[in-house]
């Protein structure tokens, strides 16, 4: 047993939704853990995004923004067919054991809060499209959670809100794809490729990601 502390960390704890009444859950579950296998290339956190029981994940960031970025990429890599609630903690976490992994401490409990909020999100009509929240360890010292999490109630609620081509779109701008080669890929226009970016809200999303990225 280890009392390892990894001090300053930003912990996600999240699920992916519905998946005991998927009627392939074995191909929703393939697509699921390729959707976390990349997001732990891209941004190699700490202690990388595992699949529990359940089909639960967490793992331990370096930084809120990446964290709050992740969370994004790994919902885009699964819509419009699989989506995930995921809740954001940060604070100090305590490794009480390696084999098997078992974490504690403010940062893993705040997560953990997290994760109830968005819960709390679904039984309300207003918000049932938000599927991220932020929960700072009462001792953490960062950002305000009212302002992180107006940004994820707006992100989230517009990306809920894109058609199956603009979440395309979206996410090959996320990938760093100029817009002439999602267009080219669509069979869609250029013109009708920025139409989209203006009109659908996919500009207000790329604006908060790249503002976030760096808390």
């Amino acid at each position: 047993m280890s009392d390892m502390k990894v001090e300053s960390s930003v912990t996600v704890i999240g699920d992916l939704v519905g998946s005991r009444r998927s009627e392939d859950r074995a191909a929703m579950h393939e697509r699921f853990a390729r959707a976390v296998a990349d997001v732990n290339r891209a941004y190699a956190p700490p202690v990388p995004l595992r699949i529990g029981v359940g089909d639960e994940f967490q793992g331990i960031f370096a930084s809120l923004g990446d964290a709050i970025a992740a969370t994004l990429r790994l919902r885009m890599a699964l819509l419009p067919r699989d989506d995930v609630r995921q809740g954001i903690g940060s604070g100090r976490v305590v490794v009480l054991s390696e084999e098997p992994r078992v974490e504690d401490g403010p940062g893993w409990w705040a997560a953990r809060s997290a994760i109830e909020e968005v819960e709390g999100y679904e039984r309300k009509a207003a918000l049932r499209a938000v599927r991220t929240a932020y929960v700072a360890a009462e001792a953490d010292q960062g950002p305000d959670p009212a302002l992180v999490n107006a940004a994820l109630m707006t992100r989230d609620q517009v990306v809920s809100g894109l058609s199956e081509r603009s979440m395309s779109v979206l996410r090959g701008l996320l990938r760093g794809r100029q817009q002439q080669e999602i267009a080219a890929d669509l069979g869609i226009s250029p013109s009708a490729v920025s139409q989209r970016i203006r009109a659908g809200g996919i500009g207000v999303v790329l604006a908060t990601d790249e503002m976030l990225r760096d808390l």
